[in-house]
Parts: C-alpha cells; structure tokens; sequence
C-alpha cells in the first residue's frame, strides 16, 4: 500500500515585478505586477509505500521544501496530484494532521517559555491523545531518546540537540503513520546525530511508521535510507537505491592493499583501462578500479602476483562524489 502518492505535481510562483523609487515601491504595495513565474517543482511523480525510509536530497532551491509543504497541506498545488494516507492534503489538512508528524529542525513546536514535559501536555490535548497512550508513547520516548534529564527544562534552555530530541517526541504523540524529517540533525553534534538516529531506526522497525527525510546530512542517508530521490531544478534526476545510485555515478572503487613487506616494484605495470595503482606507500598499495569492468577478487588476484598478501580493504566512493557527479550531468535520469 502506498502512504504517499504523487503524480505530475507542478508548483510555480509568480515573479513580483519591482518598481524604482519611493512611489514605486509604495504603489508595488497596493498595485502589484507580475513579470513572469518561478517553477519551484516540475511535474515530479513518486510513491512511498508503508514502512520505508525514503531521502529526499538535493540541493538549496531544488524543490525539496516546496514538495514538502504541499505533502503537508500548507501550500496548493498549481497542477498535479497527491494522496498521503489516503487523503488530499490540501483538500483534508485537518483529518491528515493527525496522521502525519513533521519536524524541521531549524523552527520548533515547542513552547519557549514552558518545560518540555508541559509542551508535550498540550500537545496532548491539542491532538486529543488518550492518557493511556500519551503514557505510553512518552515513556518510549524517553527511554530512547534519553529525555529524563530535561523534562522538567524550560524550552529556551535546551540545547540544540536536547530541543531536537523534544520535538521528536512532540511529533510522535499521536502516533503518526507518516513522518516528514526537515534536517533533523543540522547543528547537531556526533553523539546527539546517533541518538536520533538510533531512535529512528528502531520507531520505523518497531511501528512501521514512513519517513520522508530531506537533509544535506550525507550521513544521515547512508544510515537510514536504503532508498533515495535526488532532486534538482524541481525535478526528479534518481530514484532508487542507494546502491544502485553508487553504481551508476559512484565512479571508481578502491583497493587498498597490505603486503608483508614492499611488494615488487613492476606492480605498476598491472595499471590498465580497468585499473590504476594510484599510490605505493611502503608495503601498503592503493588500486582504482572500475565496477562495472573489473571485479575486487581480480583486482586483489592480479596485485597477489606482486607479493604475500598480508590484508585488504574496499573503499566505496564517498556519496557526497557521487551527487557530485549526478550534478554535473546535463540530463535528468530516472531509474
């Protein structure tokens, strides 16, 4: 079943025209004019089904905000359409909002002046929580994500990582279906990244609740998302695994090589088309390789030949090369 499905959505919005001097500006005020429309999103279709962990990347201004506010309700559509839990977001915002949560993490639906634990209340009687399970979920909550220490905390004194923490406990009161994470660990520290991490991955083993995630956190999506969407200019250029997405633009692969002792100094000599030995350190040898025309035992096989083998690694290309490498494309791909 799919908990979110869009088909050819377009949002585009008008250029205000500006007006020079003071009566320009004034008149602009009262007396707009148009020059023409911005498409911020290009008429992208996808479907997320229950359960999955989807990333939803690109860079500023790509569109990624902009889908969000219109799977959420806040912003209409120009054209297109979308169904999230079965519902149109912007014809059913109300019924939705109680089966999707939502966290951005540069704005807050905390209450600044109040403790955690009394925004979490009124949270409560906001989505009309039952006691019982309000209990339940916010001792969960707790556990996992490690509130006991700040609770009874004003707002405005929690850190960036502790408010985090608290507001994704806010959007999982009521137990959403869906969850839609804005930069959920922007700012924060390693070890408050991996809490919020941990907590995700077991909510969506545990409830099988479907996460949308827009981050520039690269790292984020290599430990929650088996499946991504990569979006530019408002279109959709990937969408597929994440491995198939390192396949496909990741480049090179490398092997690195340990031998007992410096190996026999013609290794070079196996550099070819398919491979390079890009650096020789003593006993340790670096080797650059192609996926898709050579494979790593052949690689290490033809390096053996130099000398004893003591130990090797494999390094994957860095997912942050590999968008790079999507972006200097000139066609958008879809898969």
């Amino acid at each position: 079943m799919s908990m979110i499905s869009v088909r050819d959505l377009r949002k585009t919005f008008p250029i205000k025209r500006h007006r020079s001097g003071m009566k320009g500006s004034i008149a602009s005020l009262f007396r707009p004019e148009y020059e023409g429309e911005f498409a911020a999103v290009k008429g992208i279709s996808f479907e997320v089904a229950r359960g999955e962990i989807v990333g939803y990347i690109g860079p500023n201004g790509a569109g990624k905000s902009t889908t969000i506010k219109m799977l959420t309700g806040i912003l209409v559509p120009t054209s297109g359409d979308a169904t999230v839990a079965g519902l149109v977001p912007w014809e059913k915002r109300k019924q939705l909002a109680q089966k999707i949560g939502v966290v951005f993490g540069q704005r807050t639906q905390l209450w600044w002046d109040l403790a955690l634990i009394e925004s979490l209340e009124l949270l409560k009687h906001l989505y009309r929580v039952p006691e019982a399970r309000f209990q339940e979920n916010l001792a969960t909550a707790t556990e996992l994500l490690g509130l006991g220490d700040f609770l009874q905390t004003p707002v405005r004194q929690l850190s960036l990582g502790q408010r985090m923490r608290g507001d994704l406990a806010a959007s999982l009161l009521h137990d959403p279906e869906i969850l839609y994470l804005d930069e959920p660990t922007i700012g924060l520290d390693i070890v408050a990244k991996a809490a919020i991490r941990d907590f995700l991955q077991t909510l969506n083993r545990e409830r099988q609740t479907t996460v949308l995630l827009t981050t520039h956190d690269l790292d984020d999506i290599e430990q929650l998302c088996a499946r991504i969407m990569v979006i530019d200019h408002g279109e959709v250029m990937f969408d597929g695994e994440l491995n198939a997405l390192k396949s496909r633009w990741g480049g090179r692969r490398q092997l690195i090589v340990d031998f007992a002792s410096d190996p026999d100094a013609d290794i070079g000599s196996i550099s070819n088309g398919a491979l390079e030995v890009t650096q020789i350190d003593g006993p340790r040898v670096t080797i650059a390789f192609d996926r898709d025309a050579i494979s790593a035992p052949d690689v290490l096989g033809r390096a053996g030949a130099f000398g004893e083998v003591r130990d090797m690694s494999l390094q994957e290309p860095e997912i942050e090369d590999v968008i790079r490498r999507m972006y200097e494309g000139s066609v958008p791909i879809r898969t």
